[in-house]
């Protein structure tokens, strides 16, 4: 059987046997780990000259091939198109992008770097998968090269209506790079069809019954893989750290009131500072919650070297302080902002601990925190997640209150839904999540996108995810 050779922009480091890193990281390993294979990318460092090899380690099956960013590619490659332009384009804040041509000369540079690097390490039916927004040019580069093997792509993050997507400048020519790829997939059908109907509308392209898409004189298929997480294990790791020293403070801390948990990576798209402010707006216009319930909230930093980041560090901490200097007294602190990293397993011993799991962000393309949420709960006394309409999870998890993060009061009344439901309900919701949350977990995943790229040219059909859009609460 072929070979699986997986490209990212990162390799996450392996502690202990797993990734040091969540989401992309964990799903990737896992798809390499039972079969073996490769994982190629940056290693995180940054060195004077280039690489001119990868350097190879071999864990657990695993052969690991990575290669040091320049500063200048890092500056352009990294912080500048991936994170300046891409990123908060395809979460819809073209008002936040910053596009350069240098920077979009960097990306594509790094983009030949990484095919020219993995190029003597391939056998000739490897199955290559490419990973995230970093990449999107990558398979036009190795086709460029001479490579032959099928190359599938996975974005991990929303991808654009066509009019947000022109906002870019090289729009055409990243689309178009993009449909070098044998198999491109997708969290949502929602990106797909922005996907597809770019190709659609702007490049002459024709939609196929088949999930196949005509477009710049290739025939690539499409899919719909939402990435899922083992929730049998989240629960392990939920009760395996109840007793640590953070858990017993935790509680201690609460003194018998209700929790709302929040964990996010410091980013604008989290929409955070909207949660603070309908968290505000719960305790002001039921004042009989003041006192009965703390919310917490964990962001631990990153890309701060990138523009933008510190302001939203800066936003945060300001409506952190204005929430409590308003209702806190001598007993009781309403919001805690922690700006740290915790391990894994603590976190879902946090959210197992919640009544309330309070995940909104503005735009997401699928946030593994909401599944985790469920996965890591008693179903005994399980919490209510309270999920944004614009986080992939939402098309997946009908068992949330979804809200609209742009409606503070909509996600105010939701809190005070959560925080009263019945146990009976809770139960409900739970399990049918939780049955969900099964059926679609990691591997299904894994093994679907792989089997779908390993299908020869027209025999396969991707099962495409058509639920109907959720209610908001």
């Amino acid at each position: 059987m072929s070979r699986l050779v997986i490209v990212s922009n990162r390799v996450a480091p392996i502690t202990e046997g797993k990734p040091t890193a969540g989401g992309l990281a964990i799903g990737v390993f896992d798809a390499l780990k039972d079969t073996g294979g490769m994982w190629f990318g940056w290693n995180g460092e940054i060195n004077a000259e280039p690489a001119s090899a990868p350097e190879i380690a071999h864990r657990n099956n695993v052969t690991f091939a990575t290669v040091p960013l320049t500063r200048r590619d890092y500056n352009t490659y990294y912080r500048g198109f991936s994170n300046a332009t891409l990123w908060p384009t395809f979460h819809y804040r073209d008002d936040l992008a910053r596009y350069q041509r240098d920077d979009y000369n960097g990306y594509r540079h790094v983009n030949a770097r990484f095919a020219a690097l993995l190029a003597p390490l391939l056998e000739h039916d490897d199955l290559i998968w490419v990973h995230d927004y970093h990449l999107l040019p990558f398979a036009q580069v190795c086709r460029h090269i001479g490579l032959k093997q099928r190359l599938g792509f996975f974005l991990h993050i929303p991808f654009p209506s066509p009019q947000v997507l022109m906002t870019v400048p090289p729009h055409d020519a990243l689309v178009r790079a993009m449909c070098e790829y044998d198999l491109v997939g997708f969290q949502t059908e929602t990106d797909r069809t922005a996907f597809t109907d770019y190709l659609v509308r702007h490049a002459g392209g024709t939609l196929h019954d088949d999930g196949t898409v005509t477009a710049y004189d290739r025939t690539l298929l499409t899919g719909v893989y939402p990435i899922g997480v083992y929730p049998d294990e989240i629960q392990q790791q939920a009760t395996a750290r109840a007793t640590v020293k953070h858990i017993l403070d935790l509680k201690q801390g609460l003194q018998e009131r209700k929790l709302i948990m929040s964990v996010d990576r410091l980013d604008y798209s989290k929409g955070m500072l909207e949660r603070f402010r309908a968290f505000e707006r719960l305790l002001e216009l039921w004042p009989n919650q003041q006192g009965t319930v703390s919310f917490v909230q964990v962001a631990p930093p990153s890309r701060s070297d990138v523009a933008g980041y510190g302001e939203i560090r800066r936003q945060l901490e300001t409506e952190a302080g204005h929430i409590n200097g308003r209702f806190s007294d001598l007993a009781w602190t309403p919001l805690r902002y922690i700006n740290k990293r915790y391990d894994h397993e603590v976190l879902m011993s946090f959210f197992r601990a919640s009544q309330v799991g309070y995940v909104t962000p503005l735009r997401d393309g699928m946030n593994l925190v909401a599944k985790e949420y469920v996965a890591s709960q008693d179903p005994a006394d399980p919490g209510v997640l309270v999920l944004s309409c614009f986080a992939g999870a939402a098309q997946e998890l009908d068992g949330a209150l979804i809200v609209n993060p742009y409606d503070i009061d909509g996600m105010a009344e939701a809190l005070r839904t959560a925080l009263n439901m019945s146990l009976s309900e809770r139960q409900a919701r739970h399990a049918t999540m939780m049955l969900t949350l099964r059926e679609h977990n990691l591997s299904t995943w894994r093994d679907r996108f792989i089997a779908d790229l390993r299908a020869p040219k027209g025999t396969v059909k991707p099962a495409l995810l058509r639920r109907p859009q959720p209610a908001v609460a």
